[in-house]
């Protein structure tokens, strides 16, 4: 029998109390779980969960602050389920009953049956008049492994890093008040420091990115336009999904991920998966503390949102003093809408970074403004289908001395 509105805060309050630290883990898995319900699941919980009064009734509470105030407990049932392998099994095999799912996946029939409740509640999956669970068409990309665009290493990153790091934000929204310490300057390297702390701490981070970035950059390498382009210098290009994109779409390019030592080993386990030979690179080094590989396309993947916009201009500047004359520079982000706080996947991950690393999420404008800084011409922004878009600029062709050959 499905549960009442009514009921329902009863039976969370129980799991909290017997299974979640929430005061851990709430910020993070807010920010987390709304970006995916929203995408796969905005109009069924716009209307209300079956068995609910419909969103907007007289007394319910509003659907975004029902989103807000249960999230946490979304997002921990979503990557429970993409762990044990409930997501994948549904997205294989088709639909199938709790029962059906605890006996194939051997897990408990009870916690599995109140998992599935919440994800049906939130329409991350559905289920039909017999109780056979599926998940949506839209949702299938990111819940199959066999999809490119598959989202389960970086739910996971989300969990087991990101909310580690949340209850930072505590400390960041006092440190001003009278006898707050003040927070010592990170090094520019700390960031990174956790995330690549062991081998499969850094396997899981890049295959999270792999996951992010790959789909898309297949998309990017196009609005990219690299087809006269030869030398391709991924800076902080982890696993290499723009390069390999890139190197797949056009032959006669070459690239080069310049990089952390760390990644290098997982750089070769995509060379040899795609097949790329000495075609693509690993240049170990840190962008802080030294210059850029030469070449004549210059690319920044998810990697400025990382910095402040100190650290940004003088990557780009190195950038611009290693790019070819008429070369182009590729910046490629999540981007805010000129208004500042949409669209809420931004705006979530903004608030994750504060605590992760030390930049934030831009608009476009202000992307195109550290180009032009950093001295390159034609800046430009080419809007993706997805939530990672390009800003391109180039660096001018040398003028010929006074005198000199055209």
């Amino acid at each position: 029998m499905e549960r009442t509105a009514v009921e329902r805060p009863a039976v969370v309050d129980q799991m909290a109390a017997g299974q979640l630290a929430a005061d851990e883990v709430a910020a993070g898995q807010l920010a987390a779980g709304q970006a995916l319900v929203d995408e796969v699941a905005a109009d069924e919980v716009a209307a209300g969960p079956a068995g609910t009064a419909p969103a907007g009734a007289p007394g319910s509470m509003p659907a975004p602050l029902e989103r807000a105030v249960y999230g946490l407990f979304v997002t921990s049932a979503l990557e429970l389920a993409i762990r044990h392998g409930v997501t994948a099994r549904l997205a294989e095999h088709g639909a199938a009953s709790g029962p059906e799912l605890a006996a194939a996946l051997d897990l408990d029939g009870e916690t599995l049956g109140r998992l599935l409740t919440v994800l049906r509640a939130f329409g991350v999956l559905t289920a039909d008049p017999h109780g056979r669970y599926a998940v949506p068409d839209a949702a299938l990309p990111y819940l199959d492994p066999r999809e490119p665009r598959y989202l389960g290493g970086f739910v996971r990153h989300l969990m087991e890093s990101t909310t580690e790091r949340l209850p930072r934000l505590d400390d960041r929204l006092s440190r001003t008040r009278p006898g707050a310490e003040a927070a010592a300057p990170e090094p520019l390297d700390e960031p990174f420091a956790e995330l690549y702390r062991d081998a499969a701490a850094t396997a899981r981070f890049l295959d999270a990115m792999w996951q992010l970035s790959f789909d898309v950059s297949v998309e990017l390498v196009e609005l990219a336009g690299l087809a006269g382009a030869r030398e391709l210098v991924d800076v902080g290009g982890a696993g290499g999904p723009f390069a390999v994109a890139a190197l797949l779409r056009h032959p006669a390019l070459r690239a080069t991920v310049f990089d952390l030592p760390q990644v290098g080993a997982k750089l070769a386990e995509a060379r040899a998966t795609h097949r790329l030979g000495d075609r693509l690179a690993f240049a170990p080094g840190d962008f802080h503390r030294e210059e850029l590989p030469p070449g004549d396309c210059l690319a920044f993947g998810y990697i400025l949102s990382d910095w402040t916009d100190e650290t940004c201009l003088a990557l780009l500047r190195k950038a611009y003093r290693a790019c070819a004359p008429g070369g182009a520079v590729l910046v490629m982000e999540r981007l805010f809408d000129e208004d500042g706080y949409l669209p809420p996947a931004t705006a979530a991950m903004n608030l994750a970074m504060h605590v992760e690393t030390q930049g934030r999420h831009r608009t476009a404008a202000e992307y195109l403004g550290l180009l032009r800084a950093a001295g390159f011409t034609g800046c430009e922004l080419r809007r993706s289908g997805r939530e990672k878009h390009l800003l391109l600029g180039r660096r001018p062709q040398e003028r010929p001395a006074e005198g000199g050959a055209p």
